[in-house]
């Protein structure tokens, strides 16, 4: 949307390439880069993604010649996408993708597991599949999240007037469980998973308070169609998305990803509330911790409150 449709022009967290985000625990691989950027990726573009995503360890080992070749595309593309990740050019990604290679090769039982679920697969092999994958989307996020623009969500959430979040499907239950968390130690927070009553809400919002969306695509539309409606009326937004790309960004003064990959039956859609609640636990504790007297006296008080209810 433009200035003439009345919005605010767009701020962000920090001036930063998209597909290059702070990490705040264990470096990210190129390859948790690749899978955020590539639904936004042009097609040649993403011929190169997918291929590097099937078998980076053969991609690292080609020239680019031999994969523009392969992906039946230019060496242009092949350079246009480097420049996508932030690299500086072809070396960068053979050796980032090596790497990357080394890390998947290593994972704890990867190997073994493997990725996909099959129909001969074992009630034992699917737990230890989603396991990983639950496991492997709680690291790939933390690898990944960018600390500039969740100090930034943490100030602003501390000072709220007020705070909506929002959320539908399973996005919903994690905007729930971000409203509880908030709720327990005092803060003036609501939950809005029903799309129409979240507009009305979004709509009565103003300047200090703070409206947080959480979509795994970042392209639900209930969901963007709220937090730019929140937007318009003042108020400081925030996303929590799988995709630096998606439309939902394009609404939000600050970004928070997750870093989920997708398997058979969507497990990697499952996995992303696991990544999502882990963004949401930081935030909060984030929070927490900035009024750590007060937090500890709100959560000693609501425990207290339930304690008689407990057998």
């Amino acid at each position: 949307m433009t200035a003439a449709d009345g919005t605010r022009p767009r701020r962000r967290s920090a001036a930063r390439p998209a597909a290059a985000p702070a990490p705040s625990g264990p470096p990210q691989t190129v390859l948790v880069q690749i899978r955020a950027l590539l639904p936004s990726l042009a097609p040649a573009e993403r011929r190169v993604a997918e291929a590097a995503l099937a078998d980076p360890a053969n991609v690292a080992a080609q020239t680019i010649s031999e994969l523009a070749a392969e992906c039946r595309t230019s060496e242009t593309t092949v350079m246009r996408f480097c420049r996508t990740l932030g690299l500086k050019g072809y070396p960068d990604l053979r050796i980032g993708l090596a790497s990357a290679a080394s890390v998947e090769e290593s994972s704890a039982g990867w190997s073994a597991v493997g990725a996909d679920i099959g129909p001969r697969d074992s009630l034992a092999d699917i737990v230890a599949k989603l396991g990983f994958a639950d496991a492997r989307a709680v690291e790939d996020t933390v690898g990944q999240l960018d600390l500039h623009a969740l100090k930034r969500a943490v100030d602003a959430v501390s000072s709220a007037d007020g705070i909506d979040v929002y959320g539908v499907g399973a996005s919903g239950l994690v905007a729930l469980d971000l409203q509880q968390k908030l709720h327990r130690i005092g803060r003036r927070v609501n939950a809005w998973v029903d799309p129409h009553i979240a507009l009305t809400s979004a709509a009565l919002l103003r300047g200090g308070d703070v409206a947080i969306g959480v979509s795994h695509t970042g392209d639900t539309a209930a969901t963007v169609e709220v937090l730019a409606e929140a937007r318009r009326n003042g108020a400081t937004t925030v996303a929590i998305t799988n995709f630096p790309r998606s439309e939902i960004t394009e609404h939000a003064d600050h970004v928070l990803t997750t870093a989920v990959r997708e398997t058979t039956f969507r497990s990697g859609a499952m996995a992303s509330r696991i990544a999502a609640l882990t963004v949401v636990d930081c935030l909060f504790v984030g929070v927490a911790q900035r009024h750590r007297a007060r937090t500890l006296k709100a959560l000693e008080r609501t425990y207290a409150a339930v304690r008689n209810h407990r057998l």
